[in-house]
Formats: structure tokens, C-alpha cells, sequence
């Protein structure tokens, strides 16, 4: 029963690398899309969203499950339920993905950003794409210093999403409505994907060290057990 009971654990933790495959894969394409107004790169993020929600959906049927017949407590209990928050964790990732990419689509075939933000919004996306990268290897290797580039790059993000604040609230600005709009609302979903890659961080740090505290501090831990 033991034996079992790790293998479903093995299979929760492959499940969530596949998740956060797909969504490397969405923010990848969504933020592409996003610069090059690529209408149909857009539709492919749209679509596939869907698949990320129905495998979040599986993936947490099975730890329900695992919670109902195993009956886990301690540190297994604990990786039951992170799992759980992290497959929440990664939908909603993979959500601000298809809003780019949304936003992509209801512009066509204008383009979505606003003039004088190309630069910014282009390492925004950047950034976005590292961090989801950063985020499937952390779910992979359970390798802390992962984690602490993940918050890393984050702090990079916040600062270009507040960098985009002053430029629409600026005298400068000159953009119309719907470019203020645009801005404000891209601006926010990069920053939130990179805000949840950190909850999923957070989450996999407190896991390996038993320390809620130090999953804000800087950590250099080696890679422990599988999730």
C-alpha cells in the first residue's frame, strides 16, 4: 500500500510539470501574439486553455482521491494539499495567458500595444516566459535556488508594471481610451502570472523546509523529495 501510495504521489507531481509545460507554453504564445498581433497565435492560446483547465481539474480529482482512500497525514498530507493549491495556482496562470492573448484578438488587426510601451511590454513578456520556465523546472527538481530566481524575476516584473502606471498616468501620454485601457489591463495580467509563479514558489519552499517565514527569505537548499 505504501508502494502505491508514493506512486500516486509520483503521478500528482508529473501531472503538475505537465501542467506548467502547457503553461509555458500558453504565456509563450500569448505574449507573441500580443506583439505581433498574430490573430491566430491567439486563438491557439484561447483554445488551449481548456486543456489546461480540464487537466487541473483531473489532477485535483486525484488528489482528492489520494486524500479519501490514503488517508495521508503529516508530510504526505501536507504534499497532498500544496498540490492542490499549486494546480489552482497554475489555471489561473495559465487564465492570464488567454487574457493576453484575448486582448490580442479583440485588436486585430491593429496592434494591442500602445505606442511607446512596445519595449516594455516586450521583456515583460520576456520575463513571463522565464518565470514559467523557471516554475516547471522548480515542480521538476524541487531546487530551492529555482524558487529564488522565480521571486528574482518577478521583482523585475513589478517594476516594468508600475513603469507602465506612470506612463499612461503621465502628461506625456497621449494615447486614447482604449490604449490606456490596453495598457493598464496587459500591464496587470503579466504581473499577476509572475505573482502567481511566486505563490507556487512559496508553496514548494514552505513544502521542503517546513518554514513559511523563509519561503520570502533568499534559500540555498539542495533539491529534496519529489513533491
Amino acid at each position: 500500500m505504501r508502494e502505491v501510495f508514493h506512486q500516486s504521489l509520483e503521478d500528482v507531481q508529473n501531472r503538475l510539470v505537465e501542467i506548467a509545460d502547457l503553461v509555458t507554453i500558453a504565456i509563450d504564445r500569448a505574449t507573441r501574439a500580443f506583439g505581433t498581433s498574430d490573430v491566430a497565435l491567439a486563438e491557439e492560446v484561447i483554445e488551449a486553455d481548456a486543456i489546461i483547465d480540464e487537466k487541473a481539474v483531473a489532477l485535483d480529482e486525484l488528489a482528492i482521491e489520494i486524500l479519501a482512500r490514503q488517508q495521508p497525514v503529516a508530510r504526505d498530507l501536507r504534499i497532498v494539499v500544496t498540490a492542490l493549491r499549486v494546480s489552482a495556482s497554475l489555471e489561473r496562470m495559465g487564465d492570464m495567458a488567454e487574457h493576453i492573448a484575448q486582448l490580442a484578438r479583440s485588436r486585430f488587426p491593429e496592434r494591442a500595444i500602445p505606442k511607446g510601451l512596445k519595449s516594455t511590454f516586450t521583456r515583460m513578456g520576456e520575463l513571463d516566459v522565464e518565470v514559467a520556465r523557471k516554475l516547471a523546472e522548480l515542480l521538476r527538481t524541487q531546487d530551492l535556488r529555482v524558487a529564488e530566481a522565480i521571486r528574482d524575476a518577478d521583482d523585475d516584473i513589478d517594476e516594468l508594471h508600475l513603469s507602465v502606471f506612470e506612463k499612461v498616468l503621465g502628461d506625456s501620454w497621449k494615447g486614447e481610451a482604449t490604449a490606456t485601457v490596453d495598457a493598464t489591463l496587459a500591464s496587470r495580467y503579466h504581473e499577476r502570472f509572475a505573482d502567481h509563479a511566486v505563490s507556487v514558489a512559496k508553496k514548494v519552499t514552505y513544502l521542503a523546509t517546513g518554514d513559511w517565514a523563509g519561503a520570502d527569505e533568499d534559500v540555498s537548499y539542495e533539491p529534496t523529495p519529489a513533491i
